[in-house]
């Protein structure tokens, strides 16, 4: 474009919340992450900030919207390492022998040998988790009490151009990349699922498309 400025001077538009995730960087450390975020670039004092000022999902809310944004702010009481006492109506505890996952996904999914085999119900729920170990663990527990018989799927794993067989199968089948399903893959029928890449496009089989298992 001829000119000394970011973007050749052409108008740029940035969305994005700082309140919510930060980038993944892998393997980081906490200021390595920070310092990848938008906020430490030099392109920074050359933006012009335009800030939303009303939440609109969470206006029938109001508590929980203040709540959001004490949290944003820093101004929420912290204590032990930082850490942000939730309030007591979000928490769902163990109770007794019954553990807390256990009544989160009761407590999310009532009443789910009745409602199992229905779509709707089932679409318009989810339990998110900030780790992909955990949500492999909440998903092994939920179709462990899903209504109907298992079906088991083992993946076979290889290293490519590994002549010396330094990777062994039974390590290859503990790793669990981003994109790929888990070793052991266990389904039923009804059970949603949600393709992770594009299988048949022209059919609408597509990455990120959700499913019910009609046959397992």
């Amino acid at each position: 474009m001829d000119i000394d400025e970011p973007f050749g001077g052409k108008v740029m538009i940035f969305g994005g919340d700082f309140r919510q995730v930060l980038p993944v960087v892998p393997k980081a450390t906490r200021v390595e992450t920070v310092n990848a975020s938008l906020v430490k670039s030099y392109l920074w004092p050359k933006i012009q900030k335009i800030q939303l000022t009303r939440n609109m999902k969470a206006r029938t809310d109001p508590a929980f919207s203040v709540f959001l944004l004490h949290i944003g702010n820093g101004e929420e009481h912290t204590i032990k390492d930082d850490m942000i006492l939730l309030p007591e109506q979000l928490v769902i505890k163990p109770n007794g022998n019954i553990s807390g996952e256990d009544r989160l996904i009761t407590e999310i999914f009532p009443s789910l040998n009745e409602n199992g085999s229905c779509a709707k119900y089932m679409t318009k729920k989810a339990i998110l988790a900030s780790r992909n170990e955990y949500v492999d663990q909440l998903n092994e527990m939920l179709i462990d009490k899903f209504p109907g018989e298992s079906k088991i799927f083992h993946s076979f794993d290889s290293a490519e151009d590994d002549t010396n067989n330094y990777y062994q199968e039974e390590y290859l089948n503990t790793l669990t990349p981003n994109g790929l399903p888990p070793h052991r893959l266990i389904l039923k029928k009804n059970a949603p699922i949600m393709l992770l890449r594009n299988i048949d496009p022209s059919n609408g089989l597509c990455n990120g498309s959700g499913y019910d298992i009609q046959s397992a």
